[in-house]
């Protein structure tokens, strides 16, 4: 029976940093008056929409 691991190590990087990211551009939004709903959404988008740029530039 083999240890790999479940995600390799490139792939949690780029998920971290998705996630900061997500975290800054949601809290900012956030603190810019957007209701708490649409801050989420927009952390969640740009977080989503980071992966694909993060992956080729870390790749």
């Amino acid at each position: 029976m083999q240890n790999d691991p479940f995600v390799s190590q490139h792939t949690a990087i780029i998920l971290l940093a998705g996630f900061v990211i997500g975290l800054v551009v949601g809290g900012l939004t956030f603190l810019s008056g957007t209701p708490a709903a649409g801050a989420v959404l927009a952390g969640l988008l740009s977080a989503g929409g980071s992966v694909p740029f993060l992956r080729t530039l870390i790749g």
